[in-house]
């Protein structure tokens, strides 16, 4: 089959995606979402509570058993959600009347719950003959696993042929979540649309984009998925085997934004039908499974500008995990490690801080004595430095190679699922939220002062001061940031002290 017109794809989003009064929570919902003739039925499984609205047979709410809210109560998730609207559907397009996610369907199965002891639950939807078509969803929730297994079946009933394509999107508000994470190197965690295929591989596709025009990056491909992205969770449609198809994202409405594809499907004969099977994934950005899952599935954890480094820093911190079983200690290991790993780039750049916290009285002395001929002072300063061997810039260098690694590690911290609502010990319950007694903030301030005492002091008094208020106003931020996030940086400056300390006294300096 060769991949839909371009043109086709507007029109059916059009379509599709009609405007409707607003819904609860401020969202503007489809006139599917606000219409009297659906039934919403509920399915329990091991992982999941998912509701599905007969009308359109579409998913239109699902709570993660095993992640709670932010709320006291710790209420099960919600990731596709009917209050906010958040939603995913399909249908038919390309033949006029044909079945789509604004038809009432019939659920045919009678399960609503996955037994004791059984792998698998089906629910099953059929719709009504509608321009000589009819559409049977079969929705597949296997045990332990949150991807669900979609079967379309189209049957021809009429008397003429029919060439239909398949539409698989998901619909959302603009809303973004709290806990998206503080806004420290670079922006928070990205909430979008994202599309991946081959040509662009992984493209997110912003609300605010989509606000000024639809989606115009390369649209036609032979693989590749869509999704809904938030901070920790994701949803995402899937057909991992390769095919033509056509990607759209646009804003149906304001505040309500659609991401899909349209798949083409084999001409129907006469009593015919023509059967294709996706995957629809809704739940946490665990990186294995994500990419267990698809090609590219796991980029939908967002690592910002570091990803190549973050994946192995992530790797092992989940192998340090596996092995003590808490995340807190897992993360003090991995800093521990790091250090260990750097401690001959940071033994060369505290050695320079030390000659020149030893050589900085006499420097200081002719700063004063030679300030009325700087020239003299500059080549005395220079001669000193050569006397002493001592690079003033050879602190800087090897801190300035590191940094990259621990902001990767910070993308680490602030985007694993898995640290979300662990804790660690006493009083550190969640190590995704802040600290709620301030100690660690509170450490850690004292822990960056301490290490600006044990610096040489610069020349000038004011860049001395600065030295000082420059760390009081950094350590603001960790007060409002995970704790997770503060107990890494907090056992980073402690090793770095005792590094700093142990060649001080080596070299004699006091501090």
């Amino acid at each position: 089959a060769a991949a839909p017109p371009a043109s086709g794809v507007p029109q059916a989003a059009a379509q599709l995606g009609s405007p409707a009064p607003a819904a609860p929570g401020g969202a503007t919902a489809p006139a599917a979402a606000v219409s009297a003739q659906g039934e919403v039925v509920q399915i329990d499984t091991d992982l999941v509570s998912a509701s599905f609205d007969t009308l359109g047979g579409s998913l239109v709410e699902l709570k993660l058993l095993k992640h709670g809210d932010d709320t006291p109560e710790r209420a099960p998730m919600k990731v596709l959600e009917r209050q906010r609207f958040y939603a995913a559907q399909s249908g038919l397009v390309d033949v006029p009347g044909a079945p789509n996610h604004t038809t009432v369907m019939r659920l045919v199965s009678a399960e609503r719950k996955l037994a004791d002891g059984a792998q698998q639950l089906n629910v099953r939807f059929e719709s009504p003959e509608l321009a000589g078509l009819k559409l049977i969803k079969t929705y597949t929730f296997e045990r332990g696993s949150y991807a669900i297994k979609v079967r379309h079946e189209v049957q021809n009933v009429g008397t003429a042929p029919a060439k239909p394509q398949l539409y698989l999107q998901l619909q959302r508000d603009g809303s973004q979540l709290q806990g998206g994470g503080p806004a420290a190197f670079g922006t928070g965690t990205f909430t979008g649309g994202a599309i991946y295929h081959d040509k662009i591989k992984y493209t997110k596709v912003a609300y605010t984009d989509l606000d000024k025009k639809p989606f115009e990056g390369e649209r036609v491909a032979q693989d590749g998925w869509v999704a809904m992205v938030q901070h920790y969770f994701a949803s995402a449609w899937l057909r991992t085997a390769d095919g033509p198809r056509e990607f759209y994202a646009r804003r149906i409405a304001p505040h309500l934004y659609t991401v899909g594809v349209v798949h083409p499907l084999a001409q129907v004969a006469p009593g015919a039908n023509v059967v294709a099977d996706d995957v629809l994934f809704v739940g946490p950005q665990e990186e294995k499974n994500l990419a267990a899952l698809a090609k590219g599935l796991d980029l939908l954890k967002d690592y910002g500008w570091f990803h190549i480094l973050a994946k192995p820093l992530f790797w092992l911190l989940d192998q340090i995990h596996a092995l003590i079983g808490n995340w807190g200690w897992a993360i003090v290991i991995l800093v521990l490690l790091l250090k260990v790993a750097f401690y001959s780039l940071n033994a060369s750049a505290y050695r320079s801080m030390a000659k020149m916290k030893k050589v900085n009285p006499r420097i200081m002395e002719m700063r004063e004595r030679l300030k009325d001929k700087p020239q003299q002072m500059q080549q005395e300063m220079m001669r000193l430095y050569k006397e002493e061997k001592v690079n003033p810039l050879g602190s800087c260098l090897p801190i300035v190679l590191q940094i990259p690694f621990f902001i990767a590690l910070y993308w680490v911290l602030l985007s694993t699922v898995e640290m979300r609502h662990a804790p660690w010990i006493g009083w550190i319950t969640d190590l995704s939220a802040k600290d709620p007694w301030f100690v660690l903030p509170a450490l850690m301030t004292l822990s960056s002062l301490l290490q600006v005492w044990l610096q040489p002091a610069p020349p000038d008094p004011m860049q001395a001061k600065l030295m000082w208020i420059m760390p009081l106003m950094f350590s603001v931020m960790f007060f409002f940031f995970p704790a997770g996030l503060v107990l890494y940086w907090l056992v980073n400056n402690l090793l770095s002290i005792a590094q700093q300390w142990m060649i001080n006294k080596q070299l004699g300096v006091q501090n």
